[in-house]
């Protein structure tokens, strides 16, 4: 529509400047406006003429060679600030890296022995393990250039422009050797192709192989990828000579959880109550993300409170807080289900306690995120290997809320859902990846619709009924317990773990 009304005005401003001109060449007498009117109607149907052609272009090509140019910033960043001495728990992958960094800084005592520098690095592992924060890492220690991109950023529609990328980033990275690429998110570029990929993809990915193949060993350049979905990497990605090394970065265990809050809390102020190793065995299994965030909310807590120190309250308060959610305030539960709520964490923390789980640190009925209550527990140890026993007991814990519930009140409710879902996520592991069932030794394919599933549901639904049978004899042989555990949960709302041994010994 805009390029018609142009058209048409194009037109007219032709038409008015030749006749204009016509009569002017003609006339006798020239009024001295008439020239400085035809110099603007020129100038007039010049711009419209000018902007008419922009108009006639095809503008589906702009955005691709705008982004082109947005990349060459993007990725232009140096970082020499962070080092080892900002990443905590990670002790055998800086030992393994530290040949990598001891390579990019001596390049000749290691050409001498005819050794060649590893050309790319995977860190593999769940979210939020600090793999980012080692590649940095890596280029602070050996005072490399950092060239950081995103595995989304290859990614468009137009064919080529990915490729186009992935040549852009190698040249820079030439041009500023020593340094270090990272490709975070590199499964967005780099997995399984086949038949179903687009061809741009395709591309993107074929020209990332070909550049971590092809450029120069002399080059001094290290490429550091970072997934959490190794098992979606193609396989000529993950072969020697292009990741010539795998590293796995999990969740930190006890030591490396206290190593960790004591990096990002040296630059807060601690109350003398604060115990670091303490509060490392309350947050079992969590990343360093969370450690991070859990330190800055005791940090918040602190000043909303209009405290000068951060004590171990709002440390306290900021692992419920980030693990569990915000604290319902002005929450109107019902009584009844208050009632209901109290039986059913009382079962969680009864069972966890006869069948030796975790020890109990807190159990709560008051409502935080969408959780009407909750149960925590902590550990001191890190365990690696778990007997068929023991994963059936973590199986009867979480079904003891529900068993409670049916045992007291006749029937049950919908605050069991996930319990459930993590009662069926672990036997579903128990019978198809570690033979932990009748089936015997065997690894299943748990596929919707696959020829197995029915064998498979069986098998679960078995070891299910079996744990959930435990549960309820357990509560029924324990119910005094667990009538004295739940009213003064529902006195109280909340029960520490020496609570709840003062009440299981009296």
């Amino acid at each position: 529509m805009r390029k018609k009304i142009i058209f048409w005005c194009l037109i007219c401003c032709v038409g008015i400047t030749a006749s204009m001109l016509t009569a002017f060449s003609y006339s006798k007498e020239r009024s001295a406006s008439s020239p400085s009117q035809l110099i603007m109607l020129i100038i007039t149907t010049l711009v419209l003429l000018i902007y008419y052609l922009k108009l006639d272009r095809n503008e589906e090509l702009v955005p691709a060679a705008i982004k082109v140019k947005e990349q060459k910033k993007k990725g232009d960043n140096t970082s020499k600030t962070v080092t080892f001495k900002d990443v905590a728990g990670l002790e055998e992958v800086k030992e393994e890296l530290s040949e990598v960094i001891d390579f990019i800084k001596n390049v000749e005592k290691y050409k001498k022995m005819g050794a060649k520098i590893p050309k790319g690095i995977l860190f593999h592992g769940p979210p939020g393990t600090g793999k980012t924060l080692m590649a940095s890492a890596i280029a602070g220690e050996s005072n490399s250039h950092f060239i950081y991109a995103s595995g989304s950023e290859f990614v468009e529609k137009y064919v080529g422009v990915g490729a186009s990328r992935i040549r852009e980033l190698f040249e820079r990275a030439k041009k500023n050797s020593p340094a270090v690429i990272f490709i975070d998110e590199i499964d967005a570029i780099g997995s399984v192709r086949n038949a179903d990929n687009n061809s741009e993809k395709d591309q993107t990915l074929n020209q990332l192989l070909v550049e971590m193949d092809g450029f120069n060993t002399n080059d001094n350049i290290v490429v550091v990828g970072a997934t959490n979905r190794i098992d979606m990497l193609d396989p000529a990605l993950l072969r020697p000579g292009r990741f010539d090394r795998h590293m796995f970065i999990g969740n930190p265990n006890v030591k490396a959880r206290e190593e960790i809050l004591r990096v990002h809390t040296r630059n807060k102020p601690l109350g003398k109550d604060v115990d670091i190793a303490d509060i490392a065995r309350k947050t079992h299994g969590v990343s360093g993300a969370h450690l991070a965030s859990i330190a800055n909310e005791a940090a918040i807590l602190a000043v909303r409170k209009n405290k000068n120190l951060i004590t171990a309250e709002e440390f306290y308060q900021a692992i419920e807080r980030v693990l569990i959610g915000l604290q319902m305030k002005n929450s109107s539960v019902m009584e009844r289900e208050k009632r209901v709520v109290a039986y059913h964490e009382a079962g969680h923390a009864l069972i966890g306690r006869i069948l030796k789980n975790n020890p109990v640190e807190k159990i709560s009925i008051v409502p935080r995120g969408q959780a009407m209550g909750y149960v925590l527990n902590s550990s001191d140890e890190d365990r690696y290997l778990h007997t068929k026993d023991e994963l059936q007991n973590k199986i009867c814990t979480l079904l003891g809320g529900r068993a409670a519930e049916e045992t007291v009140f006749g029937e049950i409710t919908t605050g069991a859902k996930d319990d459930l879902s993590k009662a069926n996520e672990i036997a579903q592991q128990m019978v198809c990846e570690l033979g932990m069932s009748d089936l015997g030794n065997r690894i299943y394919k748990y596929e919707r619709g696959g020829d197995t599933m029915p064998l498979v549901d069986r098998e679960i639904k078995k070891i299910i009924d079996q744990c959930y049978k435990k549960t309820k004899n357990i509560i029924k042989e324990n119910i005094d317990l667990l009538e004295k555990i739940a009213s003064e949960l529902f006195r109280k709302e909340t029960l520490t773990g020496k609570e709840l041994e003062m009440i299981c010994n009296f």
